[in-house]
This record gives C-alpha cells, sequence and structure tokens, in this order.
C-alpha cells in the first residue's frame, strides 16, 4: 500500500531520494548537469511529497512558486524497482491538488530530452509541451511542459 506524506525540504527521506535522482541525472545530463543542477538546490523547498511503501520512501516530488499563478513541478523521482507501478502520477497528483488548493492555477515543468521515460510520464498526465522558459530558453537538451490544474470535480 502507498501512503503519500506532504512535507518539506528538510524531511531526511526526500534528501535521500534526491541523491539518487542526482547520481541518474550526472549520467543522463553528461556535459551538461552541472548547468541543470544549479537550478536543483532542494533549500527552502516547502511543498515536498513523499510516497511510501509501507516504511520505505519510494517517490518523491516538490513545487515551488514560479509565477504569481503557477508553481514549477522539482525533483520527481521514483526509486528504479518501483516504477511502472503508477507511484510517480499520485505523487504528482497530490502536488497538483496541493498547489490547487494553495490557489495556483497551473504547474510548469522541465526535463531532459533525454529523460524519454519522464516525457511519455508528463505527456501521459496531460502536461503539454510549451516553449522553453527561463534559464531553459536556449538548451537544446530542455523540455518544458504546462498544466491547468483543477479541482476534483472538474478533472
Amino acid at each position: 500500500m502507498i501512503t503519500l506524506l506532504r512535507t518539506n525540504s528538510s524531511n531526511k527521506d526526500f534528501a535521500d531520494l534526491v541523491k539518487q535522482l542526482d547520481a541518474y541525472l550526472k549520467v543522463t545530463d553528461g556535459d551538461e548537469h552541472e548547468f541543470y543542477n544549479q537550478f536543483n538546490s532542494i533549500e527552502h523547498l516547502n511543498h515536498v511529497v513523499l510516497a511510501y511503501k509501507g516504511k520505505n520512501a519510494v517517490a518523491c516530488g516538490a513545487f515551488k512558486v514560479f509565477k504569481t499563478s503557477k508553481v514549477e513541478i522539482k525533483r520527481m523521482f521514483t526509486i528504479p524497482i518501483e516504477r511502472g507501478n503508477g507511484i510517480a502520477a499520485k505523487v504528482l497528483e497530490e502536488l497538483e491538488n496541493w498547489a490547487f488548493e494553495l490557489g495556483y492555477k497551473s504547474t510548469v515543468l522541465e526535463t531532459g530530452k533525454r529523460q524519454v521515460e519522464a516525457v511519455e510520464f508528463y505527456k501521459k498526465n496531460n502536461y503539454a509541451i510549451i516553449e522553453n522558459y527561463g534559464q531553459y530558453a536556449n538548451m537544446d537538451n530542455s523540455i518544458c511542459f504546462e498544466k491547468e490544474i483543477k479541482n476534483d470535480e472538474e478533472r
């Protein structure tokens, strides 16, 4: 059974999962890793969701304020052995619900084109490709997405 926990970036389980994520990204991002890594600090993330299977943290995600009505999804990760079980979708939905509860209207995010599974995951979860924003504008490996978030009745 999967349980979700809303927390913040001071949570040790979150920090441990992010270390695994960073190790994975260091390989897939290659020479561009240092560029991307500078935008992935987990300090001061006040909106983190962890997924637990029993007592073990198996997935995470977070968001931070992007603009007045938007949040940016950050640090999505599921441990490899648990991928394909729908856990990441639960984490993402909880992040979207939390953002909606706080009055935000949409989410944006960036992922790398080489993270093929992530690209497909966001498409499957109704994220639309948008023009690369901010620091990702001139990055060939970046692909950016956006999704309008709604309450449960509107979905």
